[in-house]
């Protein structure tokens, strides 16, 4: 059995923001040489997300739009985690809303992904750096 393990890191310029990360996860599944297995790809920051959707025109506005109005970021007030001085509480109901991880069978040497599927980092708490694992195992 082939594995890898590799750390994506990004640092945002906004607080909100999504970036399609398929084609890093993809030269990771090259790199590993692996033919058939599986790839976990996971958000190691608990204001982050991994999820997989579509790459298309407003669809990431459309999110963040929905996100805002299930949890706002403001008042800070309202949340009582942000009682510790913290002001990122919306991030992390965001995060629970949008997940924590993704796995994608590997075929052929390649994500076998579905019509239009791309995986995405999602950041809800950023201007700093956050690291996202990529796991692949297989053969």
């Amino acid at each position: 059995m082939k594995s890898l393990r590799e750390y994506l890191v990004f640092n945002t310029n906004s607080r909100v923001e999504f970036r399609n990360i398929s084609p890093e996860v993809e030269a990771l599944v090259e790199k590993s040489g692996v033919q058939e297995g599986l790839c976990l790809v996971n958000a190691m920051h608990i204001t982050a997300s991994v999820f997989i959707n579509d790459d298309e025109r407003g669809l990431h506005e459309d999110f963040e739009e929905w996100l805002e109005e299930l949890a706002p970021h403001e008042p800070v007030s309202k949340y009582r985690h942000n009682r510790t001085g913290e002001d990122n509480a919306d991030g992390h109901l965001k995060r629970t809303i949008m997940g924590r991880e993704v796995v994608v069978a590997i075929t052929g040497g390649r994500l076998d992904f579905g019509p239009w599927e791309q995986i995405f980092y999602g950041e809800f708490d950023g201007r700093r750096r956050k690291r996202v694992l990529v796991k692949i195992i297989g053969q």
